[in-house]
Order: C-alpha cells, then sequence, then structure tokens
C-alpha cells in the first residue's frame, strides 16, 4: 500500500493515470502529453509499475500500458477500512442480505 501511496503523490503520475483511463497507450503517446525527459517518464511508468497501478505488455516493439483496475478496487477498500467507512452498517445493524433477529 506505500508504494501505491507514494506513486499517487507525484502529478505527472497523477496525470498518467488519468490518461490510461481512457484507453491504453504506449509510451511514446504517454510522452506526447508530457514535457519531460524520456528518461524521467520512463522513471515514473516505472514507479507506477512497482506500485501495480499499471501493466505493460509488449506489442510487436512497443510496449502498451493500461490500468491495473484491481488494485484501485483494492486501495479504495483499504482506504474505506481505514477511516472506517461502512463500519456503521457492520455494528448493530443488519447488512441487507441478512434476516434480522
Amino acid at each position: 500500500m506505500d508504494k501505491v501511496f507514494k506513486a499517487l503523490g507525484d502529478p505527472t503520475r497523477r496525470g498518467i493515470l488519468r490518461l490510461l483511463r481512457s484507453e491504453e497507450m504506449s509510451a511514446g503517446r504517454i510522452a506526447q502529453e508530457f514535457p519531460v525527459a524520456k528518461s524521467t517518464l520512463s522513471g515514473h511508468l516505472n514507479v507506477l509499475k512497482e506500485a501495480n497501478l499499471i501493466v505493460a505488455e509488449r506489442n510487436g516493439t512497443t510496449i502498451v500500458y493500461s490500468l491495473n483496475v484491481g488494485v484501485y478496487e483494492e486501495m479504495l477498500g483499504s482506504v474505506m477500512e481505514l477511516l472506517g467507512v461502512g463500519a456503521e452498517e457492520k455494528e448493530g445493524k443488519p447488512d441487507a442480505y441478512q434476516p434480522a433477529d
């Protein structure tokens, strides 16, 4: 989880994630959107990959990046648990799918 929050702490990396929300993209296409050196962009992509926020798939000579949606769902669940969101339903209130006593 620490790697995810570290990755999300940079505005360029958040911008990359926003781009990938709509479609998968090559590094070259991502680079067109950000005024940074190729080595800097590569570093950002590596941080996002290490946090499992994106997936890199080789397509011939091109590497195509896409979002790893499962990590976002897991992270959201962890944050909600940390903040106690939804805890009131678990404490004293029956779930909608469980019959009340």
